[in-house]
């Protein structure tokens, strides 16, 4: 009988025994040349441990999907070139031999066992990329019915949480899915038969002084991860650290979780790499990987880390660079776009600034006004009246908001003139005067930068939609007003007529204090002086009729207008007024008439009731007609007016007899055809014509008010 004999070689999963015949010599020499080979690659293995220090000789693994091993001696796992549109991709690389959890004969105890390895996370941009990377360990090598993108490779969606799948996971997530209970866009996590995990953190590492620092998974990091399970304690320790900053492994953990794995894991199991992609790219690297069963893992010598490649087939190559020139195009158009913009940006705001503005104080900017309004956007308009628009702004510098007149005046009007008056006036100071902040000029357009009040104008609360203002209310509105034509007449350094007080350019602060503004008509001369002849300028029913022949604006000529606004806010009606009867169209002539017959207080406004203070409202409606005599010798004084307003002077001296209104047959016309909204300006008649009237220029304002 021939000999025989046996061989028994040590395997990763198993003892095989061959029997040994003399013809099988040739066997027996092929099987040990074949184990000699094994353990020649970098890699040193026993049944129990193994350690890849680099993986340029590691062609054992079992690689699949998008895996490859790099000339570099890199295991890459996902290359970002084959993304595939929607589904996503993923790559997977295992040890080859399957390795023991569990001893016999029991096995119902899964043993400890350690692992590290380092790997990095390429993307085009810190925290672009996606999904991430997962140390795994399988039943099966073969996960080819596994979804990629937020599964990782590891899981079919209809699989997750099955208990008879028998996966554990250890994931380095850098894309967040509230579906699947992410915490952030930057975790690891401890996956068991799910890609929710049962336990995750932030990505980070704790210093030997205490700090807990954060770790940017795809940052282009070099990243060291120790994971260890101590199967008698049933507690499982992940640990991260970047390299080459921390090559040592800190002291404490990242996360320590207390878990029983024997449910989870065979006796025998396949230890590798999953990572997957979609539509943010990454590629996904592990440079260095060392693994033991029952005892810590392998050092593993930094010094032979593979350089990760760099000029690997990028997204950007294999995927936009076919179509560069489409976004070079867009480029030069979007440069070119901008380009224009800015001309035209340039264009608008340009001004032309000659010497002699730069003598008066408060000029801005036209640029900066431009800024303001947004371009005097139209959604910005607060209003249009005859002499101009105004649009509501707020001047960068410091944040105030205002309100903008554009006034158009020809060079033929004086220019020159107008601004030299414009900026004196930006020297008034009065708690009811609307504070000039500044002017500019562009060609022949004046723009005149007011403070905006935020409660718009009186005319707005007489005849338009808002409120009705109380007594109180309007009798502090008009108190307010003559205290500043008061200032404005005999306080100030010069004598300045306003020339356009009606109740469209009395504005209301957020107290709903009263405040004369609009002094783009204002006309200033010095004491002891006559002011010089001048155009009509102002809104009929608030016009002096003395200045159809004079043409000279006086501090009267205001007390004229001031009577036409007390008449105004106390009977809630405009001072001319069409669709009347003859004696009514002019209010100051009902007023009058019903003071005559003895019932002066029928005139207040109806909206009011009773509400009201009478003596108050007979001061208001009897000192309105006082102001409204046709003799300027006759009207009071603003100081008067002033007087009388704070009970300094008796209501007695308001006397019926010597009241002289005019009954201007051509401003009762006038009155007929335009309502006291529309505003009248007249160039200088000549000596030879005195009784020139001049032309009428219609107010365009839809609001009430130009403010």
């Amino acid at each position: 009988m021939m000999a025989r004999s046996s061989l028994a070689l040590e395997g990763s999963k198993s003892i095989l025994v061959f029997p040994l015949h003399r013809h099988h010599r040739h066997l027996l020499l092929l099987l040990l040349l074949l184990r000699i080979v094994r353990l020649s690659y970098s890699a040193t293995s026993t049944n129990s441990s193994f350690a890849f220090q680099n993986f340029r000789n590691a062609n054992q693994l079992i690689l699949s999907d998008s895996a490859i091993i790099t000339k570099t001696g890199a295991l890459r796992l996902t290359n970002s070139s084959t993304q595939t549109p929607n589904l996503g991709y993923m790559g997977h690389a295992f040890y080859p031999a399957a390795l023991q959890f569990k001893t016999a004969p029991a096995g119902n105890t899964t043993q400890s066992f350690s692992t590290r390895f380092v790997f990095e996370i390429v993307s085009q941009g810190a925290e672009r990329g996606g999904h991430g990377l997962a140390f795994v360990i399988a039943p099966s090598t073969n996960l080819s019915n596994a979804k990629g993108s937020h599964y990782l490779g590891l899981f079919d969606v209809s699989a997750i949480g099955n208990s008879s799948n028998h996966i554990f996971a250890v994931e380095f997530d850098t894309v967040r899915e509230p579906l699947l209970q992410d915490i952030d866009d930057n975790h690891v996590g401890i996956d068991i038969n799910s890609v929710i995990s049962n336990a995750s953190s932030t990505a980070s590492y704790h210093t030997d002084d205490g700090r807990n620092e954060t770790i940017i998974l795809d940052s282009k990091t070099l990243i060291q991860a120790w994971i260890d399970y101590d199967g008698q304690m049933n507690l499982l320790n992940v640990t991260i650290a970047p390299l080459p900053s921390h090559p040592e492994k800190p002291k404490r953990p990242l996360i320590s979780y207390a878990v029983d794995l024997s449910p989870v894991l065979n006796e025998y199991m396949y230890a590798g790499f999953s990572a997957s992609t979609q539509r943010l790219a990454s590629e996904h690297y592990v440079l260095a990987w060392s693994f033991m069963i029952n005892g810590q893992a392998p050092e593993l010598d930094l010094s032979q880390l593979p350089r990760v490649p760099t000029t690997s087939t990028s997204m950007w190559k294999s995927r936009f660079l076919p179509y560069a020139s489409i976004p070079l195009f867009l480029l030069v158009w979007v440069v070119a776009g901008m380009s224009w913009l800015v001309y035209r940006r340039r264009k608008l705001t340009y001004e032309k600034i000659e010497e002699w503005e730069l003598d008066y104080p408060h000029r801005l900017p036209y640029k900066e006004v431009y800024r303001a309004t947004e371009g005097f956007n139209e959604k910005k308009l607060l209003g249009k009246g005859g002499f101009g628009s105004v649009y509501k702004g707020v001047l960068h510098r410091n944040g105030v908001e205002v309100a903008v007149k554009r006034v158009s005046h020809g060079a033929e009007q004086g220019m020159k003139e107008f601004v030299a008056e414009v900026s004196t006036l930006g020297r008034l100071r009065h708690k009811n005067l609307v504070q000039l902040q500044g002017w500019c000029r562009r060609g022949e357009e004046l723009l005149l930068v007011y403070d905006l009040m935020p409660n718009g104008s009186l005319d707005s609360y007489l005849f338009g939609d808002k409120r009705c203002l109380s007594w109180g209310e309007r009798f502090n509105i008009l108190r307010g007003i003559a205290s500043s034509l008061l200032y404005l007449h005999e306080e100030w350094e010069q004598i300045v007529v306003h020339r356009d007080v009606k109740a469209s350019n009395v504005l209301l602060d957020a107290a709903m204090n009263g405040k004369l503004g609009d002094f783009g008509l204002a006309r200033l001369y010095d004491y002891g002086t006559n002011p010089k002849t001048t155009r009509i300028v102002g809104t009929i029913g608030y016009l002096a009729p003395e200045l159809s022949s004079t043409y000279k604006a006086t501090t009267i000529s205001d007390v004229f207008s001031y009577g036409a606004l007390l008449l105004e806010v106390a009977c809630g009606r405009r001072p001319v007024g069409t669709g009347r009867a003859s004696g009514e169209v002019l209010l100051v002539n009902l007023v009058l008439s019903l003071w005559k017959e003895g019932r002066i207080l029928s005139a207040v406004d109806k909206r009011l009731g009773m509400d009201y203070v009478v003596e108050e409202a007979e001061l208001v409606l009897k000192l309105g007609v006082h102001c409204s005599q046709a003799t300027p010798e006759a009207r009071p004084s603003m100081r008067q007016v002033v007087k009388f307003l704070n009970g300094d002077l008796s209501l007695e001296a308001l006397e019926l007899q010597n009241q002289v209104i005019e009954d201007d047959q051509d401003l009762h016309q006038l009155g007929l055809h335009f309502s006291s909204s529309r505003t009248i300006s007249s160039n200088t008649a000549s000596s030879t014509e005195p009784g020139t009237r001049g032309k009428l220029d219609q107010d365009k304002s839809s609001r009430g008010s130009i403010w």
